[in-house]
């Protein structure tokens, strides 16, 4: 197995072009749990083109009805990216203050329940993001609310 670069720019560039628009090779999840975590792996699989297509732990979409729950749903993702040991995206739990372009920030509440996924497409005085079901492009992360914010740092991707 070799460890790929992930491609941050391609990530990004894919969040500006569909932030407020549907890539129609994937089914929207609005008003059905919601379109964050999916517009989220969209952005990764962007940046690093490789799918993990293990049954019921992978990350992967072939089609609505032939997909990864990792896919689309923000704990699965969170489970998938920090404990991938296989091919696809990996990524280690750090602080707001190292997130680079590209990388992953998940919103929780006080339960420890994390529910919405959000890219980082830019960093500065600020973070900003960008993010699905509630369509956003560069915007701060101080602008929503929530108990608990975690980043996932992109570390790379693994192919064959």
């Amino acid at each position: 197995m070799k460890t790929l670069l992930y491609r941050r720019e391609d990530a990004t560039a894919y969040a500006a072009r569909w932030a407020f628009g549907r890539n129609p090779r994937y089914l929207s999840f609005n008003g059905i749990g919601g379109d964050c975590t999916s517009f989220v792996s969209q952005c990764l699989f962007a940046g690093g083109g490789v799918m993990n297509y293990q049954k019921d732990v992978g990350w992967y979409y072939s089609s609505p009805a032939n997909r990864a729950a990792a896919w689309s749903s923000v704990p699965h993702l969170r489970r998938f990216l920090l404990q991938n040991r296989s091919v696809g995206p990996f990524a280690r739990a750090v602080g707001l203050e190292e997130l680079l372009p590209g990388d992953v920030i998940q919103l929780g509440r006080e339960d420890r329940v994390w529910y919405h996924s959000l890219l980082v497409t830019g960093v500065g005085d600020q973070l900003l993001v960008s993010a699905h079901s509630f369509d956003a492009h560069l915007r701060p992360l101080s602008s929503y609310q929530y108990f608990r914010a975690q980043g996932l740092h992109i570390e790379g991707f693994r192919s064959w």
